[in-house]
């Protein structure tokens, strides 16, 4: 009996030792929670009630700094922009903007031009920032990226420079024959040449006046708007009809082939435009007696079948080097030839932004000497599709390659 009582007090005495240290145990982990720690003494201790929320909803990049000029509070952007890296200011001019505003209080605007982070090759990030005091120790910097407003800023001033430098050239000639024919009066051979460049300067004016409209067109309105099942079969015949008096100057053949009965989605004038200036161009950069194809088949893809129509000249072709950069506006690849066949520069551009908007592409094949394929590539119209009553496809038709055109001697 001695031995068991003396092991019950023994584990009474453990218990209520354990307990006490269970209790001390627990006030001191209290105790440690209650006290602050540096990161909550950079955030909630520190940042004035409601910042941290208004900062974490700004489309701008938001960095705090304190009085030792330590990175309190920053947002994912500025560190994406590469504003901030271990916990300081990572760019100079700012930590200098900051360091001044908290010395006087006066807000602070500048423009700064900062290398991508990396490499540090490519385009500069472009950026506006903005300090502000935050409180009586804080400063506030808000930075916004104006690489994308810079860059269409740019597009948009050398638009305005070639459309000025574009206009001017007929306008200019316009007005230098009006001042012959006047001086010319008695001479009417003179007059009738003079009248007959009049008239081409006079047209191609008016073309590239109704391309610039057309484009403003395409890339203001939105194809869905007033699009419906269109007709492939259509739109080809309405662009070989477009460019049948040229070809036929030039002894032009022009064909069709390919799938029959097939349907794009979108805005009918818009694909038109698009498909009637594939055409034209191929007729005006192809020699005499030579041949223009254009075929149609669907493939698939993914996302859905797609619908190929395929323009194929037997002209000059195009360099790889200007492959690159023949659908933007006003680039030609031969100036001269260019301005001699009445070509604006801006069809290719028209191009490719029905196609963009339309959910496709326009994609060249060019091998100089040779020729070039352009290849304009639309979504199908599926609710035309499913209401085929045969939706088996057609072999003759489905597996016949895209035509390409022989050299004729």
């Amino acid at each position: 009996m001695d031995v068991n009582a003396a092991v019950a007090a023994l584990a009474a005495i453990a218990g209520v030792c354990t307990g006490v240290i269970a209790m001390l145990a627990f006030r001191w982990s209290e105790r440690d929670h209650a006290r602050p720690t540096r990161s909550s003494l950079h955030t909630d201790a520190v940042l004035p009630p409601g910042v941290d929320t208004v900062l974490s909803v700004l489309r701008s990049s938001a960095v705090v700094l304190d009085e030792s000029d330590s990175v309190v509070k920053a947002s994912s952007a500025a560190y994406a922009l590469g504003l901030v890296r271990g916990g300081k200011l990572a760019v100079e001019p700012m930590l200098n903007m900051a360091r001044d505003t908290r010395r006087d209080g006066e807000i602070r605007q500048v423009e700064l031009d900062l290398a991508r982070r990396g490499n540090g090759r490519g385009e500069a990030l472009a950026v506006s920032a903005r300090v502000a005091p935050l409180g009586s120790r804080l400063v506030l910097l808000l930075v916004e990226d104006l690489t994308e407003a810079r860059r269409i800023e740019a597009v948009r001033r050398d638009f305005v420079a070639n459309v000025s430098h574009e206009l001017k050239t007929p306008v200019g000639a316009l007005s230098l024959l009006s001042e012959a024919v006047m001086d010319a009066s008695d001479d009417p051979e003179a007059v009738t040449r003079f009248a007959g460049r009049m008239q081409i300067e006079a047209t191609r004016l008016t073309n590239l006046v109704q391309e610039l409209i057309d484009l403003s067109r395409v890339q203001n309105d939105d194809p869905l708007e007033d699009s419906e099942p269109v007709s492939v079969d259509e739109l080809v015949a309405e662009a070989i009809d477009r460019s049948r008096q040229p070809a036929s100057t030039k002894q032009i053949s022009m064909v069709s082939g390919g799938a029959a009965g097939l349907y794009v989605w979108g805005s009918r004038g818009q694909l038109a435009a698009a498909l009637g200036n594939l055409v034209e161009n191929a007729v005006n950069y192809s020699p005499a007696r030579t041949r223009v194809g254009i075929a149609a088949r669907r493939v698939s893809a993914p996302g859905g079948d797609l619908i190929e129509i395929a323009v194929t000249d037997q002209g000059i072709g195009i360099s790889e080097k200007d492959r690159e950069r023949i659908f933007e506006r006003f680039y030609r690849v031969d100036p001269a030839r260019s301005r001699a066949t009445g070509g604006t520069g801006l069809g290719l551009a028209i191009v490719k932004h029905v196609a963009a908007s339309h959910g496709g592409e326009v994609t060249v094949w060019s091998t100089e000497g040779q020729g070039s394929t352009f290849t304009l590539r639309l979504p199908e119209a599926g609710a035309v599709r499913d209401r085929r009553p045969d939706s088996s496809p057609t072999p003759d038709l489905m597996t016949e390659p895209l035509p390409a055109p022989e050299v004729l001697p």
